[in-house]
């Protein structure tokens, strides 16, 4: 049987030692923070009728469209049709911010032509997941999440979130060494679940959950959308989570196989079926989910989509603020020190900080404690960071209409409507 190059099977087999050296020397980059990006996805609801979903039809003709724009930033189409804009990586905030807003101002023009727009939420509030793109990557994925429930499926077609990205952190011990930035990500994250939470409901229902995006990956296997185990060397602890991760599919000539209850590590010792390449090694970690994910920089995946053109700003500015600003790295830990124990020493987002903060955003005590203080000093160190004043502003404006009042964008939608009457039963 051939085997189309794209499909991993040409080059030479790993070795699990091979392995551990590859994930290991590609994970952590370090050197002094210099850049910043971001990835924003949509939902793509028509303007007239948001609850009833976009025709197949529409969505391609808009997609094509799309694709023909002279963008800065990466276009993506998502399984269920979302669109998917990811920065280059840029120098400051404020040139990261100006990019993106000029890409996204060219796609809703666009999308405007054709009776849509963008939409701001974690999770569609009315529609039920459909798949939009038929592919062999996103058949093997819906075949392999399906087996764990329905989260999977509903967070490939009807999820959107903002991830943020930021260089690992220098090669050192201190606040802005990669250990430290690490472990603030996996702390840190659980304050940004509760105050930018904003998936209140699904398929037309209340579920309980400010954020149900985050409940949903909380349903998925640990094995594919946990972090690792909390370890005092990141690398490592990133190599065994990634060879002990189970396979999602081994690519192949016509429809993928997709194994069950095998980990990369034995599919590295495996003498019944090929094994695997550096190729088929990258797609694996590309199959992993976890709310942080080291790609040489960091990847924080756990916000949810944000209300308004320019909702995304917010999360962005706040999470570079915390991170690259050295004094509000500081007090961030801090704020957030606290929390840890909350965590039982298990992988976020399956422990019980990461599920509070979802459930009950920052009505729960200690979480608005550690962010009202942490969007303080993100306020305060925007300006040493050359942000706008327009960036600085709009954090300002959030954090006195959400932060300090222990709310999120998820309780501002109305609890009284049929709507939203009955719980989603999970």
């Amino acid at each position: 049987m051939s085997v189309p190059p794209e499909c991993g099977a040409h080059g030479p087999a790993l070795t699990e030692h091979e392995a551990e050296a590859l994930i290991e020397g590609a994970c952590f980059r370090t050197g002094p923070p210099r850049s910043v990006g971001v990835e924003v996805e949509w939902l793509v609801h028509q303007e007239r009728a948001p609850h009833r979903p976009v025709a197949r039809e529409r969505l391609e003709a808009v997609h094509a469209v799309l694709r023909t724009l002279p963008l800065a930033s990466g276009l993506s189409i998502e399984p269920g049709g979302q669109v998917e804009l990811s920065s280059r990586p840029a120098p400051s905030l404020t040139e990261c911010v100006s990019d993106v807003s000029a890409d996204l101002a060219a796609v809703r023009t666009v999308l405007r032509g054709h009776g849509l727009i963008l939409a701001g939420m974690g999770v569609d509030p009315w529609n039920p997941p459909r798949r939009f793109l038929r592919e062999p990557r996103y058949d093997a994925m819906e075949a392999c999440l399906d087996r764990t429930g329905p989260a999977g499926r509903a967070l490939m077609c009807t999820s959107a979130s903002v991830q943020v990205c930021l260089d690992a952190g220098r090669e050192e011990p201190g606040v802005m060494g990669f250990a430290r930035r690490w472990w603030l990500a996996h702390h840190l994250g659980a304050v940004l679940v509760a105050a930018f939470a904003n998936s209140p409901m699904a398929e037309g229902r209340s579920t309980g959950w400010l954020s149900t995006r985050q409940l949903m990956w909380t349903e998925l296997d640990s094995g594919r959308a946990g972090g690792p185990s909390p370890d005092p060397d990141p690398r490592r602890a990133w190599v065994r989570r990634v060879l002990d991760a189970p396979v999602m599919c081994v690519r192949r000539d016509g429809p993928w196989e997709v194994p069950e209850g095998l980990s990369f590590r034995e599919w590295t010792r495996s003498r019944t079926r090929r094994r695997p390449t550096r190729a088929d090694l990258d797609y694996h970690i590309s199959t992993l989910f976890p709310p942080v994910r080291p790609r040489g920089h960091l990847e924080l995946r756990m916000i949810d989509a944000q209300p308004g053109d320019d909702g995304w700003i917010v999360p962005l500015a706040v999470v570079t603020a915390l991170f690259d600003d050295p004094g509000a790295a500081t007090i961030a830990h801090r704020a957030v020190a606290p929390l840890a124990g909350r965590a039982a020493g298990a992988p976020a987002p399956h422990n019980p900080l990461w599920r509070d903060a979802a459930r009950h955003g920052l009505a729960d005590p200690d979480l608005k404690r550690a962010a009202v203080t942490c969007f303080a000093a993100a306020l305060d160190a925007l300006p040493r960071l050359g942000a706008s004043t327009g960036i600085t502003d709009a954090v300002a404006a959030y954090t006195d209409r959400y932060v300090r009042r222990g709310r999120s964008p998820a309780d501002d939608v109305p609890t009284g409507s049929a709507a939203v009457a009955r719980p989603l039963r999970r």
